[in-house]
Formats: C-alpha cells, sequence, structure tokens
C-alpha cells in the first residue's frame, strides 16, 4: 500500500526518439501545461530507476526496458519549491520536492497510450520545440540537454 502521502523524491523521463525528437504530454485539467514523464517513488526503498520503468509504463504504456529502448540515468537531480497549489499531496510541512533525472530512447513510431486520469494529448516534436513548449523550466533545462546526454 504506497503512503497517505505522497514522497518529495520523484523521476523526470525525456522520452525521446535516435533523432531526438521528444515526447510531450498535455496534463488532464491544464491545457498549456506540457510536459515529460514525472512521478514521485511509491515508497522511501523504490530505487529512482524502478520509479521510472514504472512512471513511463503507467503515464505511456511504453515498456522502458523493452528491446530497442534505452533508459539511461544522467547523475543529476533538481531540487525545487513544490508549487503551493500541490503541497497538500505532501506530509505537513513538505515544500521541496528532489527529482532524479533520466532519458528514455525509443524507436521512432513507437505507439503511445496515454493514462487519461493523468495527460488528454501528447505530441513528438524536435527538442528545441519541446523544450520551448513545456511549462517547466526543469522539465524544459533537461531537455535542453538531451543532445549531450543522447550522444554519450
Amino acid at each position: 500500500m504506497p503512503p497517505a502521502f505522497k514522497l518529495p523524491q520523484s523521476v523526470l523521463v525525456v522520452i525521446h526518439t535516435p533523432a531526438l525528437d521528444v515526447l510531450l504530454l498535455r496534463r488532464t485539467g491544464e491545457d498549456d501545461h506540457w510536459q515529460s514523464v514525472t512521478g514521485s517513488k511509491d515508497f522511501d526503498t523504490e530505487s529512482f530507476y524502478a520509479t521510472a520503468v514504472r512512471e513511463v509504463n503507467e503515464e505511456t504504456g511504453i515498456e522502458a526496458l523493452a528491446p530497442g529502448c534505452r533508459l539511461t540515468d544522467w547523475a543529476l537531480e533538481n531540487v525545487y519549491d513544490i508549487w503551493p497549489q500541490w503541497r497538500h499531496r505532501y506530509a505537513p510541512g513538505v515544500t521541496r520536492n528532489t527529482e532524479h533525472l533520466f532519458s528514455l530512447q525509443v524507436p521512432a513510431g513507437t505507439a503511445v497510450r496515454l493514462s487519461p486520469r493523468e495527460h488528454t494529448d501528447h505530441v513528438w516534436l524536435p527538442w528545441h520545440a519541446a523544450a520551448d513548449r513545456c511549462f517547466s523550466p526543469s522539465n524544459a533545462e533537461a531537455i535542453t540537454m538531451l543532445p549531450r546526454f543522447a550522444a554519450a
């Protein structure tokens, strides 16, 4: 059973093709909130890697460990203030989140099956256009770093 409150430890997964087209998802109830896959650990003991695999599947239906896919841990973290409208999801007094960064390369043409509870639409965009469309500055910054990490 997951804890009553969200844990302030999450992942950001930039999903992309070999040509660096990036998958963006539109948040339910937020017409202008386009983002990459994000999500919190379910348990303290869940690794960031396992969280990334789970969240990608829950939000997009993509199996991150399938043949042709490459999940890369960037060994980078963002620490940021949790937006006031979302603090009620966390335990009292929790105001900051640590977000661990990943990328997931998938074959071009990979099918996406959205979780309607979380997202209403998706789009594949060249990385620079995807960065411009993100509502989150940390997400946009991660996408601008993609060419460097994809080449490694």
